[in-house]
């Protein structure tokens, strides 16, 4: 069985930073890749960012370069560093595993408000 523990969420000021940490444990069997969604109230889940087995990334357009998705293998963690950040991005913030075959996995949510 695969876990994904979110941690890193809280309350930050418009302008401000947070790093947002997805730690998985159990066994996977063909990762293809890892996201981060968010999802605010009233609204559809959306794709922040993702990072596939080999590399490479992707974001969402509203992102335009204040966040990064990044990850550490032999901590099995992977990151989204967020800057820049405005009160639209306020949102449950959600980890995502792919695999080649069988299902998704998701990780509890890690709420993150942007506030003064």
């Amino acid at each position: 069985q695969v876990h994904l523990v979110e941690s890193g969420g809280g309350l930050v000021q418009p302008g401000g930073s947070l790093r947002l940490s997805c730690r998985v444990s159990g066994t996977v069997s063909h990762l293809l890749a890892m996201a981060w969604y968010r999802q605010a109230p009233g609204k559809e889940r959306e794709l922040v960012a993702s990072i596939s087995s080999g590399g490479p990334t992707d974001y969402g357009n509203f992102v335009k370069g204040r966040f990064t998705i990044s990850r550490d293998n032999a901590e099995n963690t992977v990151y989204l560093q967020m800057s820049n950040l405005k009160p639209e991005d306020t949102a449950g913030y959600y980890c995502n595993l792919k695999q080649l075959m069988g299902p998704d996995y998701w990780g509890q949510g890690t709420q993150v408000t942007v506030s003064s």
